[in-house]
């Protein structure tokens, strides 16, 4: 069959995942060795995987396979990140994927660990055909509100790619002030590659700077929970009060500061765009 010993299959097919050839799939076939029949369930378990990943893709990009079939090749995908942490920017990303790339495992940031999170974001960027990062600081956010710090936060990703997209993508809002085709789509970061590939890229570059901030405001966890409002955030601030990363607009960082709840804000609907 082969001079490469069963061991030496397991480790070039399975854990390498190398291609197998034809001839020796059908020679393993013909063993009767019960390894030779976990090498062969293995290959086709990925197979399996394979054919159901590829599936999942062709539906994340059905959006941009849509559009790039009408001659719009620069679509971009939009997404923030951060919304509701009590402290730290919120971020947002814009992301041309080129027509017909496929990025395996892409999909809605929230539902990746942090180590896939960065290997998608090194490739994403690798294979984009453009993609930018923008950040709204805290004092932004105090002023004009989290909502609108979000949709300046994907205006500025849109308006730093250093190509000008002909459709947007966008998770569930509308850039009204930028004068570009765009669709909002909810839940839109488990339905399009591209707004995947921007709430990936949105979230990691959040969390690196919030990595950064926990060295410049020690005792808060920043590195740990990121700003977001759980229970050892809420203990650090009232151990600690509120530091300059935090978000004065909000009610847990006013409490800490013995300050009164502000007046609610007015709706977006009553805000003149």
């Amino acid at each position: 069959m082969t001079r490469l010993s069963l061991s030496e299959l397991h480790q070039r097919y399975v854990i390498e995942r190398r291609p197998i050839e034809t001839c020796l799939e059908e020679a393993l076939r013909a063993d009767s060795r019960a390894g030779a029949r976990a090498i062969l369930a293995s290959i086709e378990k990925r197979r399996f995987e394979n054919r159901s990943e590829g599936q999942r893709l062709r539906k994340m990009l059905r959006f941009e396979t849509l559009l790039w079939a009408a001659g719009h090749d620069a679509v971009a995908g939009v997404d923030e990140a951060g919304m509701s942490p009590l402290a730290g920017p919120v971020s947002a990303a814009a992301v041309i994927l080129k027509p017909g790339t496929r990025i395996t495992g892409i999909d809605d940031s929230k539902k990746l660990d942090a180590s896939s999170r960065e290997a998608l974001a090194a490739e994403i960027k690798e294979k984009a055909a453009a993609w930018c990062v923008a950040f709204v600081d805290v004092e932004e956010i105090d002023t004009i509100n989290i909502y609108w710090a979000g949709i300046l936060a994907m205006r500025r990703a849109v308006e730093g790619l250093k190509a000008t997209p002909q459709h947007l993508l966008i998770d569930a809002k509308r850039l009204k002030e930028i004068a570009i085709p765009q669709q909002a789509i909810i839940k839109g970061d488990e339905k399009s590659a591209s707004i995947a590939a921007a709430s990936i890229l949105a979230k990691v570059a959040r969390d690196a700077l919030m990595r950064t901030l926990d060295t410049v405001h020690p005792g808060y966890g920043f590195a740990d929970h990121k700003g977001y409002p759980v229970r050892a955030h809420y203990d650090a601030l009232s151990r600690l009060g509120a530091c300059a990363a935090h978000r004065r607009s909000f009610g847990p960082v006013r409490e800490a500061l013995g300050l009164p709840p502000l007046p609610p804000w007015p709706s977006p609907s009553e805000w003149v765009s």
